[in-house]
């Protein structure tokens, strides 16, 4: 139904709350027609106007319009019964919308084809621009005029669903000039913005149209899309229009968009054929690497089996021989006892004869001078003995050492170290031998001589075996300095590879001394906004990159562990530049800081500057080279196998 002939008085603005609230019962209870179809709406409040067929978006805006509308054209009553149909609509009427083919149409206005209904070839300005005129202006006493802030206009337009993005107020030498231009989105969501923006203008009779019409006083705003009319007149409007955006068609859009896509799809075609090339190339080079390696790792595993071998098999010859040398000289020992008891009983004997005759007693006196002499080779012979024994003892002592540090230092030189000691060992106790021999007799006496002979004989012979001993520690030696160089060139290769593939998972490259900037930047965000933070942060992470390059700052100090004679260098707290970073910057930084300088401290105290190690990320520890490889060659069949499923 129609409003009734009782309805024609206004009201006044203190009775427009009530007033709405009645209209919104009265649509509630069905007094007035609004469905015309499942698609189709009518406003009750607008009998006289010739479109009558709102599609549900339409006539919310249309009644959204009316109701907030700061037109003097429109009465109150017009206006309460508008915002009553806006609640009606939005309480009411907005849950069937989505049921059956009303649903469906909902649906399809809210995704409208923003082109549809469009004149392609109509020369727009674009960035999509509104036209805003009659803004409430006031006159000051000096003759300039003023007038709202744009910002007032874009939060009523966004409130009614046309979403600008800002509402520039036009001013001139006398003021406020009570137009404004209002700028949408470029895209074309922005385009249907800005047409629905001027269609309820259009249908509350306040387009363009309505505004150039000579039909008496303009009340109220009026407002519409920019087009060429617009951008080339003489006034503010046009001024304003050809500085901010320039005059295009939909069609020279499109055809701009679609050149875009053209190159934007042609562009990205061009880098994957490039990525697809470099993975390739990385793929081969993989392989190459991967097989190098495995001939490398191969070659050290036999190296390293037979050297273990040899290395057991020397062992056991230097064990037996130094027990074989010790049995011996115990016999040695003890044949000398032997003998030094048998001179004390025969010089008993010649004492107890001394007291027959004096022809005895001269006897007896030139032997006990002869026994004296022996006795003193004895000493002499003992003495010698007991310096022998000392130096077995020594060199027993230091070899025991040796092979200590030794096993601390390189594992595999050790057995042949003891090797060569224990040669040196037997020398000098077959030296020790010799001299013992030299004092038990004339020179002149048969088995003596053959006695050193022989002595001299396995001595030249010892001594022959303890230089081919060290021509093969050093034969070892050289083939394991080239293994190792060959390890390190495969490792500098590896840690090449994984940059390349910028691989930080399991295994990857670790910048070592490498200062992170993350927490100087959250310390700093504490203090500054976001664009200052970050321009502080990065000064102050540059600064303290150029002090961890200073070789004269060493914030370290030696410290002795606990049961042992070795000393630790460990980050000095009381470093006045790390005080001072801890005390202004956080626990965060100070960390950062401490971390990058102990990796420097570490892998390259004498340069200073970063350098790159393969990493255990996993357990966060230098990763070693067979980690790298078993990696790399998991990459790589991953990739095999992603290649063949496509």
């Amino acid at each position: 139904m129609d409003i009734s002939s009782g309805d024609d008085s206004d009201i006044s603005e203190s009775e427009m709350d009530e007033y709405e609230d009645k209209s919104y019962e009265k649509l509630k209870n069905g007094n007035y027609r609004i469905k015309v179809s499942n698609e189709k709406y009518n406003c009750p409040f607008c009998p006289k106007k010739k479109k009558q067929d709102y599609l549900y978006k339409d006539l919310l805006q249309h009644a959204s319009g009316v109701g907030k509308s700061s037109s003097d054209k429109r009465s109150v009553r017009e206006k309460a019964n508008h915002l009553a149909l806006v609640k009606y609509l939005e309480k009411d009427i907005f849950g069937t919308v989505g049921s059956s083919s009303s649903s469906n149409a909902a649906a399809a206005a809210k995704e409208e084809d923003p082109l549809r209904g469009c004149d392609h070839d109509e020369k727009i300005v674009w960035p999509w621009t509104g036209v805003v005129v009659n803004i409430p202006t006031q006159k000051l006493p000096d003759g300039r005029s003023v007038g709202g802030s744009g910002s007032k206009l874009r939060d009523e337009f966004i409130r009614r669903g046309f979403n600008p993005i800002r509402v520039h107020a036009l001013w001139n030498f006398r003021g406020h000039s009570g137009t404004a231009v209002v700028e949408f989105r470029k895209d074309w969501p922005g385009l249907h913005n800005a047409l629905s923006f001027e269609k309820a203008y259009e249908s509350d009779h306040h387009g363009r149209k309505d505004w150039f019409a000579n039909n008496g006083v303009k009340e109220g705003l009026y407002a519409w899309v920019a087009r060429a009319d617009d951008y080339k007149s003489s006034t503010i409007i046009g001024e304003h229009l050809r500085k901010i955006g320039d005059l295009k068609t939909i069609s020279e859009l499109m055809e701009e968009e679609a050149r875009k896509q053209d190159r934007l799809v042609t562009n990205l075609n061009n880098i994957i054929d490039s990525k697809n090339k470099h993975i390739q190339e990385m793929e081969q080079k993989c392989s190459e690497t991967s097989k190098s390696l495995e001939a490398l790792m191969e070659e050290k595993d036999n190296l390293s089996l037979a050297y273990n071998e040899e290395i057991k098999k020397i062992q056991v010859s230097a064990r037996d021989h130094f027990q074989r040398i010790f049995s011996d000289h115990e016999k040695l020992k003890s044949q000398l006892e032997s003998h030094k008891n048998d001179l004390e009983l025969r010089g008993v004997e010649l004492e107890k004869r001394e007291a027959l005759n004096e022809s005895e007693r001269k006897k007896l006196a030139e032997e006990l001078e002869e026994n004296c002499v022996q006795n003193s080779a004895l000493q002499l012979a003992a003495l010698e003995q007991k310096k022998a024994d000392e130096n077995v003892m020594k060199l027993a002592e230091d070899q025991k050492t040796q092979k200590e540090e030794l096993h601390n230092r390189i594992i595999q030189l050790e057995k042949q170290l003891d090797q060569k000691q224990a040669l040196e060992l037997e020398i000098e106790q077959l030296r020790g031998s010799l001299n013992v021999i030299r004092h038990m007799g004339d020179e002149d006496d048969i088995e003596v001589l053959k006695k050193v002979e022989a002595s001299l004989k396995e001595l030249r012979e010892k001594e022959g075996e303890l230089e081919d001993l060290e021509a093969l520690n050093q034969t070892l030696i050289v083939r394991e300095r080239k293994s190792n160089d060959e390890l390190q060139d495969a490792r500098k290769e590896l840690i090449n590879v994984l940059k390349e593939i910028s691989s930080r998972s399991q295994i990857g490259v670790k910048r070592m001394g490498e200062l992170d900037s993350k927490p100087f930047l959250e310390a700093m965000k504490r203090r500054y906004n976001e664009e200052l933070a970050e321009e502080r942060a990065s000064e102050i992470c540059s600064l303290w990159e150029e002090y961890l390059k200073d070789p004269d700052w060493h914030p370290f100090k030696r410290i002795k562990l606990e049961g042992k004679e070795e000393y630790q260098e460990v980050i000095d707290d009381e470093d006045e530049k790390l005080r001072d970073l801890k005390d202004q910057m956080g626990s965060e930084v100070y960390k950062s800081v401490t971390s990058a300088i102990k990796e420097i401290n570490e892998y390259n105290p004498s340069g200073r500057y970063i350098i790159s190690e393969l990493w255990n990320y996993g357990e966060g520890r230098k990763a070693t080279l067979k980690e790298g490889v078993v990696f790399l060659l998991k990459l790589w069949e991953n990739a095999k196998r992603k290649r063949g499923m496509t």
